[in-house]
């Protein structure tokens, strides 16, 4: 069986399959990886799964590639049920946090490796494995043996591999935590525009934060085996719907209120809010450092804003800005970012300061952890 032909602009086929994921429950032993989670991830979309050590996004993709059974539940590709077909048998493209080259091939003998499976025509494979290292700009690469290329080149290799002979779904189990942070930064650019120029849906999962917030379309953060919100990058970041989501996305500190009747008080001050709060459960306001602006000391009030009164305790440089944490009631503390522009004026420690906040910025989340999982 052979596959169609690579396009002149890289690589191409069958269009991309939607994932269906319903009820999946793992157990090992006591330990449960996975608790009843249902996930629908879009054709030809980026889906990134994200969260602690723990948490279960390894154990769902590999639940995904075919490498762990369920206990119970479904895994769908498009209309086709796949929860028991072995990972050879689902068409999948991989790519392991370690590369999984084989070292005693060269370059291109890896790349060729999964079109000789698939008993494509030796001339075709030659056309594709040129067109595949063309597509992660290692061409002329070929003859190399592996162990000759950088963590870069060799993660390259890995993605072309995975890709060259067409799936319809990428799977991508942390695959640059083994580089430097300059080189993990470029290369996730690399791998969007990849999936970009292909079109095929991709699962990928990291435990950082930032490299989600960068590459992904939507992002599913789980703990403890469970989804805890399935959004894209912005909404996640600004409308976290747990404590633990907002505590997790990006830097935050947290302040317990007190919810009542729909509103929300912080240190007996009633707080300006975007929406109506449902329920009564113990909530935090979420405060991100660079949605903080100082305002004044000598005005009293501030239309349109959020006031929170304190004593700066520290400032920490960070090269293009400075965090001053600030001590607030009741022994918490929270901090704001100010970027370094001009002639700055920074506070200083001892100083009482006023920090503001907006409506829109003013997030207040339920600290209990949603159930389940979403769609």
């Amino acid at each position: 069986m052979t596959s169609g032909p690579l396009r002149s602009d890289g690589m191409g086929g069958a269009a991309a399959l939607p994932i269906t994921i319903s009820n999946i429950r793992k157990n090992y032993g006591s330990f449960r990886a996975l608790d009843n989670v249902s996930l629908d991830i879009r054709s030809g979309e980026f889906l990134t799964l994200l969260g602690p050590s723990g948490s279960g996004k390894t154990t769902l993709l590999m639940v995904l590639s075919g490498f762990v059974r369920p206990d119970s539940g479904s895994v769908r590709f498009a209309e086709r049920e796949v929860v028991l077909l072995p990972p050879h048998k689902r068409d999948i493209g991989m790519v392991f946090q370690n590369y999984a080259l084989f070292p005693h091939m060269t370059v291109a003998g890896n790349l060729a490796y999964p079109l000789k499976l698939r008993h494509v025509h030796r001339a075709e494979i030659e056309a594709r494995v040129e067109k595949a290292l063309d597509l992660v700009q290692l061409g002329g690469l070929g003859a190399r043996g592996v162990d000759e290329l950088s963590g870069g080149q060799r993660q390259r290799v890995a993605l072309a591999r995975a890709v060259i002979f067409e799936p319809r779904i990428l799977l991508m189990d942390e695959p640059l935590s083994a580089l430097d942070k300059n080189l993990r930064e470029q290369m996730q650019l690399e791998v969007r525009r990849l999936h970009d120029r292909l079109g095929m849906t991709t699962v990928y999962v990291t435990h950082d934060q930032r490299e989600a917030l960068t590459m992904s379309d939507r992002i599913a953060v789980l703990d403890k085996g469970r989804i805890q919100q399935v959004d894209p990058p912005q909404a996640l970041y600004e409308r976290p719907k747990t404590h633990f989501v907002a505590d997790f996305i990006g830097e935050s500190f947290s302040l317990p209120v007190t919810v009542n009747d729909g509103g929300a008080t912080l240190f007996d001050q009633a707080l300006h809010l975007p929406r109506k709060i449902a329920g009564s459960e113990p909530y935090f306001l979420v405060l991100r450092p660079e949605k903080l602006t100082l305002l004044p000391n000598s005005v009293d009030g501030e239309a349109g804003v959020n006031v929170i009164k304190g004593q700066v305790r520290q400032s920490v440089f960070h090269g293009d800005s400075v965090m001053i944490y600030v001590a607030v009631r009741d022994a918490h503390e929270i901090a704001l970012r100010i970027p370094l522009r001009g002639n700055v004026v920074l506070p200083q420690p001892g100083e009482h300061v006023r920090l503001g906040y907006g409506i829109e910025d003013t997030i207040v989340v339920p600290a209990a952890e949603q159930a389940g999982g979403e769609r």
